[in-house]
């Protein structure tokens, strides 16, 4: 059994989900708000530890045309300052609408309490929620390409 740590990096929060290679079960775990790359290197560490994880699995945001950006960049220096510390293997995954994913699998935001729109704490919420689910479309996108290798690796035998 191998243990997984979706991990999609955003300009303010961490999103986090756990994933178990035997049962194929992703969980979205918590969302972590950026600091410092010591103190998001501490957590993340942390929570490896705790979950027993045994590799990263990190979202690599791509351009819709499959080349990488400015947010591509970003995320990969923060992969070389904080996950390279961490001591567990990193793969990549692309995470390509993984956030319009989420959000579609959420539904529509609620709305208020008087039915306005919802206050700033909510709409917060919602945003770690958001980014909990895109770690977990990420990790799911990983295990299904690992299922999809091994199937590939079975027929060719």
């Amino acid at each position: 059994m191998t243990r997984l740590l979706g991990v999609d990096v955003g300009e303010r929060r961490i999103g986090l989900a756990v994933a178990d290679t035997d049962t194929s079960s992703v969980k979205p775990m918590t969302t972590i708000r950026r600091r410092d790359d010591a103190r998001d290197t501490d957590t993340l560490r942390r929570v490896c530890d705790e979950q027993r994880i045994d590799e990263l699995v990190l979202g690599l945001p791509l351009n819709m045309d499959g080349s990488e950006g400015p947010q591509a960049a970003a995320t990969r220096e923060w992969a070389a300052a904080v996950a390279a510390h961490v001591g567990k293997p990193v793969v990549w995954r692309d995470e390509r609408l993984s956030s319009t994913t989420a959000e579609s699998r959420m539904g529509r935001a609620p709305r208020g309490r008087a039915g306005g729109p919802p206050s700033s704490a909510a709409r917060n919420q919602r945003r770690a929620r958001i980014d909990r689910e895109a770690a977990a479309t990420i990790l799911q996108a990983e295990l299904d390409a690992r299922a999809g290798a091994t199937a590939e690796r079975a027929t060719h035998s």
